[in-house]
C-alpha cells in the first residue's frame, strides 16, 4: 500500500460527531492556523515587573502631545496609568475633609485601629488616605497613620484599618488620638471581582417579585469605561460618574469629577463613554436626564452628547451642539463601538447606528436590527472595518448589515459557558494573525479560563484555555497586551514560552484530529512508520540544552465509537539546521493497528515552536478482523 498523506481540513469543528468530521480537526489548545496548517501560538512576556491592585477589566492606549505612550488600566479596586512600565494611581477622590477630633483608637498588642468619622459613606474594601494625623504616643506614629488603607466598616460612623505596627500601652493611653487636623480622602467605591448574586429584600427593582418575599439581582463586577479626548482621558466605572484626567498635570495627579469642570447639565452617571472621531463629541450612553423628575437617576436608554470639541458644555442652546436622544428598543444600552462614519450601539435587544447629522438634529439614530443579543459590554470587536460580537447563544457580524456568523464551535462554546458570569466575557483582536478572540468563563468556573478564536481571513475557528481578564490590540504597541490573574500585563505573541512571572515556563499546546479511515476504512491497516512534516520555526534551545520537541501520537480504533486501542507516540526533535525549513526527525517507526485513527500533535517544552505540514503514514494491509 502506498504512503498515505494526512492533510486535514483547516480549522476546528465540533458541531457534529468526531467521525462525521472525518478529515478535519476536533480539539485544540494554544494552536492557531496559518495558511491552512496548525501551529503553536506565540508566547507571552512581562510588560513590566510592576503589578497593580485588583483584577483589570479595561485597557486603553494613547499618546500625549509630549510623546508619552500611556496605558489606562482599570481594576475592580483602582484606576492606574502605566507609563514606562510603572503604574500610577489616579483613582479619583469621592470625598475629602477634616474628620472627627482625635478619631483613632488603638487596642493593646493589635495592629487594628478603629477610626471614627461621622457619616463616612464608605464600604468595606474602600480606600482612604489620611494626612495631618499625629502620633498616638507609642508605636502608632504619624508616619504609620498618614498612609493609604482599605477600610472595614463597623457602622455608618466608624470603621477599622490595619496598620503596619502593633499598638503599645502608650498608644492605648493616647487613644482616642490623632489630633484635630486629620484629613481623610476617600477614593471612589471599589467593586467586586466577579458578578455576585444578591438575594433577599431590596435585591431587585421596586415591585419586582412577590410582596415580602424578596428576589435576586446581580452585583455587577467593576467595569471601567475610558476614552482619550486629545491627550487627556475621560474615564469612569460603569454606573457611576465621569472623571477627567489632564495629561499636562502629570501621572501623579488624580482624575477629577467632570461635574466640577463642566456646566450644570454635566452627566453624573454613565454606562458607556465614547468620543466621536467625527467632529469630536463626547457621547455618554446610559446616563441621567437633568430635566427628569429625578435629575440624577440613571436612564439606561438615554444618549447625551457634549458640545462639539468641548467636554464641559452640556446645556443645549442655539449657540452649541449639545443634545440628547433616547433609544426605544430594549431596556438598557450595553455597549457601543465606532466604525467608519457611525457609532454602532447595542442595547440588550437591538442594534442601532448613531450618526452625526449636523444642526439642527446633531446626532440621529437608525435601527439596524431587533431581537439581537449581546453578551457583555466588552464582547464587541472591530477588525478590518467589520464588527464581530458574541450573543447569548451565537456570534454575529456587522459589515453594513447584521448577519449570524457561522461558527463551527457554537455548540461547544455555548454548551460550556457560565452565563451567570457573562459580564466577564471580553473580546480582542490580534490583527497580525487576522484573529478575533473571545475570552469567557467555562460552565463550572467563575474566572475566565477559556477562549475561542475566529480567523476572519481564512474563516476558521479554533479554541483553547487561557486565563486573562482584559485584552488590547493597539497599533501604538509592538504586541497585543493582556491583563492576567497575576495582576500584571503581558505582551502577547512575544517569544515562545509563558514568561508572565519573569521565569520561562513551557506552554502546553496540542491539536487533535477527528477520526479518519486508515486506507479505505474497510480492512484493518497496520501502520509501521510515519514520515512527519513540520518545522520548528522560532524555536530556541532550552536553558537545559534540550532541543525543541513535538510529540506525535496515533490513536487506533477498530471502528467509530469502539474507543481507542493501544496508542503509539514518538517525539519529533529538531536535529539539524538546513537552508530549507524542514528541521525534524526524518522518520518515526511505530506499531499501530486499526480501521480508523486519531492524530494528535502536542508540545510541552520550553523553547518549542512548531508548525505542522502534511505527514505521511506507511500502511500494510492487516485483514478484516
Amino acid at each position: 500500500m502506498p504512503l498515505q498523506k494526512v492533510l486535514l481540513k483547516p480549522g476546528v469543528n465540533r458541531e457534529n460527531t468526531r467521525y462525521t468530521n472525518e478529515g478535519g480537526w476536533y480539539e485544540s489548545d494554544k494552536v492557531r492556523f496559518r495558511q491552512g496548517t496548525p501551529e503553536k501560538i506565540g508566547g507571552w512576556t512581562q510588560y513590566s515587573t510592576s503589578t497593580f491592585l485588583g483584577l483589570c477589566r479595561s485597557l486603553w492606549n494613547w499618546f500625549t502631545l509630549a510623546g508619552q505612550n500611556l496605558v489606562g488600566v482599570g481594576t475592580n479596586l483602582k484606576f492606574y496609568i502605566n507609563q514606562g512600565g510603572a503604574y500610577y494611581d489616579i483613582t479619583p477622590i469621592r470625598a475629602s475633609s477634616t474628620i472627627n477630633n482625635n478619631p483613632f483608637v488603638a487596642t493593646l498588642s493589635s495592629s487594628v485601629i478603629t477610626v471614627t468619622d461621622t457619616a463616612h459613606g464608605g464600604a468595606t474594601g474602600d480606600f482612604v488616605t489620611f494626612s495631618g494625623a499625629t502620633s498616638l504616643g507609642g508605636n502608632i506614629t504619624a508616619d504609620v497613620l498618614n498612609k493609604e488603607y482599605q477600610i472595614t466598616v463597623l457602622t455608618v460612623n466608624s470603621f477599622t484599618i490595619t496598620v503596619a505596627a502593633t499598638a503599645s500601652a502608650a498608644d492605648v493611653t493616647g487613644s482616642p488620638g490623632g489630633g484635630a487636623s486629620v484629613v481623610a480622602a476617600y477614593q471612589i467605591a471599589i467593586g467586586p471581582e466577579i458578578e455576585v448574586p444578591l438575594v433577599g429584600w431590596g435585591a431587585g427593582g421596586w415591585g419586582y417579585g412577590p410582596w415580602g418575599v424578596g428576589t435576586s439581582a446581580v452585583n455587577s463586577l467593576q467595569l471601567w469605561n475610558q476614552y482619550n479626548f486629545g491627550e487627556n482621558l475621560l474615564f469612569g466605572p460603569r454606573g457611576a460618574g465621569i472623571y477627567y484626567w489632564v495629561a499636562s498635570t502629570g501621572v501623579v495627579v488624580r482624575g477629577v469629577n467632570l461635574t466640577t469642570l463642566g456646566d450644570a447639565n454635566t452627566p453624573v452617571v454613565q454606562n458607556f463613554i465614547i468620543v466621536s472621531d467625527t467632529s469630536r463629541f463626547v457621547l455618554v450612553m446610559g446616563t441621567n436626564d437633568p430635566y427628569a423628575v429625578n435629575p440624577t437617576a440613571m436612564d439606561p436608554m438615554l444618549i447625551r452628547w457634549s458640545d462639539q470639541e468641548n467636554p464641559f458644555v452640556w446645556i443645549p442652546s442655539a449657540t452649541n451642539q449639545a443634545g440628547s436622544i433616547r433609544l426605544s428598543h430594549g431596556s438598557k444600552i450595553v455597549t457601543a463601538i465606532q466604525t467608519r462614519q457611525e457609532i454602532v450601539t447595542f442595547t440588550d435587544q437591538a442594534v442601532y447606528s448613531v450618526q452625526y447629522l449636523g444642526p439642527p438634529y446633531i446626532w440621529g439614530t437608525q435601527l439596524l436590527g431587533d431581537n439581537i443579543s449581546v453578551l457583555s459590554s466588552n464582547c464587541v470587536a472591530l477588525a478590518s472595518g467589520i464588527i464581530y460580537w458574541m450573543g447569548v447563544d451565537k456570534f454575529y457580524i456587522y459589515d453594513g448589515r447584521i448577519q449570524t456568523l457561522n461558527c463551527d464551535l457554537r455548540r461547544y462554546v455555548f454548551g460550556d459557558i457560565n452565563l451567570a458570569q457573562s459580564e466577564q466575557v471580553f473580546s480582542g483582536t490580534s490583527e497580525g494573525f487576522n484573529e478575533v478572540w473571545w475570552f469567557y468563563c467555562s460552565a463550572n468556573s467563575t474566572t475566565v479560563d477559556k477562549y475561542v478564536i475566529y480567523n476572519y481571513l481564512e474563516k476558521l475557528w479554533y479554541y483553547g484555555t487561557m486565563a486573562r481578564t482584559a485584552w488590547l490590540d493597539s497599533g501604538l504597541l509592538p504586541n497585543p497586551i493582556a491583563a492576567t490573574y497575576l495582576k500584571n500585563i503581558v505582551n502577547q505573541e512575544a517569544g515562545v514560552d509563558d514568561n508572565a512571572t519573569g521565569t520561562p515556563a513551557a506552554i502546553e499546546a496540542y491539536i487533535s484530529s477527528a477520526e479518519f479511515d486508515i486506507g479505505d476504512g474497510h480492512n484493518f491497516g497496520y501502520i509501521w512508520r510515519v514520515l512527519p512534516d513540520l518545522t520548528f520555526g522560532d524555536s530556541v534551545v532550552s536553558p537545559s540544552g534540550a532541543q525543541p520537541q513535538v510529540t506525535m501520537t496515533l490513536y487506533p480504533m477498530a471502528s467509530s465509537g469502539s474507543g481507542v486501542g493501544t496508542s503509539a507516540s514518538a517525539g519529533i526533535t529538531k536535529i539539524a539546521e538546513y537552508n530549507i525549513t524542514e528541521e525534524f526527525t526524518g522518520i518515526v517507526y511505530t506499531r499501530v493497528r486499526g480501521r480508523q485513527m486519531i492524530l494528535k500533535m502536542s508540545s510541552n517544552q520550553i523553547g518549542t515552536s512548531w508548525q505542522l505540514g502534511a505527514p505521511r503514514i506507511d500502511i500494510r494491509p492487516d485483514g478484516r478482523r
